[in-house]
């Protein structure tokens, strides 16, 4: 046994960027602040979430030399620092100079609609521009629709001086000849164009080389065959990521396209640190403290499947990551992940809670203002009166939110204080089998009544997070929560919003727009939610802890939704 530990270990270090793609592990991608004023539109406009490009220098190491002596080239570029003085000593403090700008510029096709429920392209994607802000501050992200052609000089003269300075071009369907020639001509100069759902004369580049490949029918046709690519298989990896990204259909895979693009070939975004164990000390580390766990993970066919299958994935790709957790968990996998990465940290990695959006919790419910007990009762919803809390009508985030059948359980423990929460839902597995999940979630209040800490280990790996009531009707017929979470040693933050119901149908009447209210309170579009499939839940694994309690303050009786609806009061 000790030969074939040896071997297996040696199997390990040579495949070590393979197999260990270990974050990959663990759960949990999205980030995000308070939604930003809607910027003004018009027909002949630009519209954009950034000022006018100025005469500051391109300074990154990716980034290509400006054209004109203006912008310093690389080798040459100045370096400015900020001289403050602080008030305890009068002392002169020299600051980083900050980085430049990435710029973004996207064009989309007049009048076009996108997959996402119908949405409009140009919506889509001046929503991106505010998401990207709540990544950083220095994401600007210009769009334009294609009728430039069409309208005054002046419209094509600003699009003109924003691709002069741009770092990113993002062309989404469009398809009219004269506007493909106008982008021909000029964009030439631009490092990294995307196009997608757009004539095919349009040409596709990375880091400053184009993208050619003899498949030219899909969406992202010509970037993903790579066939006369000559780069890294890095490049290919991020061609592959973004394909198979944009192909989700969903507002977080749109940006989450975009971030990867920045990471590789502009500056290195923090949040999709590159997960893959590297070098020696990661190999040690494993080696040294979890090599029992290790081999029996290699032994067992459900974990060796998920080492496999993550294997396939981007690390940073949080979406097919968790979809092979959730397909292949089992407890060897468990124990793996919690040595390597819980226990020992073996990636050395410290993601953080996102800090945006800030969500403001509801400030009263039935007229009194919020109190904890009322909060927790509103979490513990239906159950009593059911045999589950609330049912999830549609989620935001596709990593998480999305899965079939998913019923909520909150409830009291015997512990004085104590308040916990269960989900139940259903993963169709890679092999196409449905099964029935179950996650424990600790629950504490937070500072500000509506919001709350939960922690949850996750297949061996401790995910915290932070929940909001945003809003919850009087009579309990739905209600819409927000998230923030973080698995640490994974090096994976995310965010998220479901809205919840009794009977996880969408509701049917919102008072004077209440629902989409509460969801830009979270900066969430209604065509970002993606509807929870309730139609085949029989026999969901329910039922909570014996001598469990339910609600404080909030009377089940006064639910008036439960005889509209013909369901039973208590």
């Amino acid at each position: 046994m000790n030969q074939f530990f040896c071997r297996v270990v040696s199997t390990v270090a040579s495949n070590a960027g393979s197999y260990l793609t270990l974050p990959s592990i663990v759960m949990s991608l999205s980030l995000e602040p308070p939604p930003l004023p809607n910027p003004k539109t018009g027909a002949q406009l630009k519209l954009r979430f950034a000022s006018f490009c100025t005469g500051l220098p391109q300074a990154n190491h990716h980034r290509r030399a400006s054209r004109f002596s203006l912008y310093p080239t690389f080798g040459s570029r100045a370096t400015v620092t900020a001289i403050l003085k602080t008030r305890e000593e009068g002392k002169r403090a020299v600051t980083e100079p900050a980085e430049p700008p990435v710029r973004i510029v996207a064009v989309v096709g007049e009048g076009s609609f996108s997959p996402l429920i119908c949405a409009m392209w140009e919506e889509v994607m001046l929503h991106t521009a505010k998401r990207l802000k709540w990544v950083d501050e220095g994401y600007e992200m210009v769009v334009f629709t294609d009728n430039f052609c069409q309208s005054n000089d002046q419209t094509a003269v600003n699009l003109q001086k924003e691709l002069f300075c741009a770092d990113i071009l993002v062309v989404v369907a469009v398809t009219k000849l004269d506007s493909v020639k106008w982008i021909q001509t000029n964009s030439r100069n631009i490092p990294n164009i995307i196009c997608f759902e757009s004539n095919l004369d349009l040409v596709n580049k990375l880091g400053g080389s184009y993208v050619h490949s003899e498949t030219r029918g899909s969406m992202f046709g010509k970037i993903v065959g790579i066939a006369q690519l000559k780069k890294t298989n890095e490049t290919k990896e991020v061609v592959q990521t973004v394909s198979e990204a944009w192909d989700r259909h969903n507002s977080d895979d749109i940006r989450f396209c975009l971030l990867v693009i920045i990471n590789a070939y502009i500056r290195p975004v923090p949040i999709l640190k590159n997960l893959r164990a590297k070098g020696f000390s990661t190999l040690n580390c494993m080696v040294k403290n979890c090599g029992p766990r290790i081999l029996d993970c290699l032994l067992d066919p459900n974990c060796r499947k998920a080492l496999q299958c993550l294997n396939k994935c981007s690390p940073v790709d949080q979406v097919c990551n968790y979809r092979c957790i959730a397909s292949y968990e089992s407890p060897k996998l468990e124990a793996f992940s919690l040595c390597v990465l819980q226990k020992h940290n073996c990636l050395d990695l410290d993601a953080k809670i996102p800090e945006k959006p800030y969500v403001q919790p509801m400030l009263m419910f039935r007229g009194k203002d919020l109190c904890y007990e009322t909060a927790e009762d509103i979490f513990v919803g239906w159950l009593g009166s059911l045999d589950w809390s609330w049912r999830v009508v549609a989620g935001q985030n596709p990593a998480y939110d999305h899965f079939p059948c998913q019923y909520q359980l909150f409830y009291r423990g015997k512990a004085k204080g104590s308040f916990w929460y269960e989900p139940v839902f259903q993963v169709k597995t890679l092999e196409g089998e449905m099964v029935w999940r179950r996650r424990k979630y600790r629950v504490k209040r937070a500072k500000v009544p509506g919001t709350f800490y939960f922690s949850v280990l996750d297949n061996g790996v401790v995910s915290n997070e932070f929940w909001t009531i945003v809003d919850v009707s009087e009579d309990f017929s739905w209600g819409l929560f927000h998230y923030h979470g973080a698995a640490r040693v994974a090096g994976q933050s995310y965010t998220g919003a479901v809205l919840v119901s009794p009977d996880g149908a969408y509701p049917k009447q919102t008072k004077g727009g209440r629902l989409s209210y509460a969801l830009e309170k979270c900066g969430v579009k209604e065509w970002e939610l993606y509807t929870v499939d309730n139609c085949s839940c029989e026999d969901p694994p329910l039922g909570i802890p014996e001598g469990s309690s339910l609600h404080s303050m909030v009377d089940v009786e006064d639910q008036g939704w439960a005889s509209v609806q013909g369901l039973p009061n208590v």
